[in-house]
């Protein structure tokens, strides 16, 4: 069997961590490859599979991911996780749906592009601290966190990019800094490790880029409960899934569920790797 790796051109080979899953599937007799997604020169149709991992670029290049997964979907090439999962994971609006089945989300608001609405107006007053982020983005690419003071400045400051992106507008809790954000990894759907990230003093921001520090934690069974009812709300075949969010009072308020690219934390769990090759296995055989 051929498997194609996908990520992008800054890490053709890549990251570290992803690479080392190569002689695990080699050891089950499956040829792995590092393919960069949008390389033009590539014959996709010589995969059978395609495994999302380092595609850490598709935000920046939005239009051209769109139709490089039609493409792919119309060569009828699988790939894990699967398209339907990714066209409806890469954007944030997924979160409104999630809240109406009854999952716990940090206040939110959903902006859509082209608003005429003040924001003065349509943020609750309660809110002193406030985080915009795009819809469809990673890597806290164009989030700032804002002060009520602030508001005005930035509906100037991001007057074109609210014309043309959707965005979300969320209630910054101190927290974050507190206790930092949880990550809870599955593979196929079956719980693996998780992740406390803490970000550096002064800043809000978790991702590793900007200082955060990782620790390896063991969940109660109450939190793990909570992690794999937001999970459940997927209906197709998983064979990754990380569930961000922060836990307040023993209560799991969603930040993300990444499905597309992310980090995985092989590194900080034994066997991790193991079982995400154990996972693409049991979920082809199925």
């Amino acid at each position: 069997m051929k498997i194609g790796i996908l990520t992008c051109a800054r890490l053709p080979e890549l990251l570290e961590s992803d690479k080392k899953l190569i002689p695990l599937f080699a050891n089950e007799k499956i040829d792995a490859k590092a393919v960069v997604w949008d390389d033009e020169s590539i014959d996709w149709t010589q995969f059978e599979y395609l495994i999302f991992r380092n595609t850490w670029d598709y935000y920046q290049k939005e239009t051209a991911f769109n139709l490089w997964l039609n493409k792919i979907e119309s060569l009828g090439i699988k790939t894990l996780n699967p398209i339907s999962v990714i066209q409806k994971n890469k954007h944030k609006f997924y979160l409104k749906e999630l809240e109406k089945e009854g999952i716990s989300i940090l206040p939110t608001i959903f902006l859509e592009k082209n608003s005429t609405s003040d924001l003065q107006t349509l943020i609750p007053n309660s809110w002193e601290k406030i985080v915009i982020k795009p819809a469809f983005s990673a890597g806290s690419y164009l989030t700032k966190l804002i002060d009520r003071t602030e508001i005005e400045s930035i509906q100037n400051e991001f007057k074109e990019h609210f014309a043309t992106k959707d965005f979300l507008l969320q209630e910054f809790r101190p927290e974050i800094k507190e206790l930092g954000e949880t990550s809870f990894i599955f593979f196929n759907s079956k719980f693996s490790h998780a992740v406390n990230k803490k970000p550096v003093e002064n800043d809000f921001r978790v991702q590793i880029q900007y200082g955060g520090k990782y620790t390896l934690i063991q969940p109660n069974e109450d939190l793990l409960l909570q992690a794999e009812l937001v999970l459940s709300k997927i209906l197709e075949k998983l064979l990754y899934a990380r569930v961000d969010g922060i836990v307040i009072e023993n209560k799991l308020h969603l930040m993300e569920i990444e499905l597309i690219e992310p980090d995985l934390y092989f590194d900080l769990a034994a066997g991790a790797r193991e079982r995400f090759v154990e996972a693409f296995l049991k979920v082809i055989g199925s």
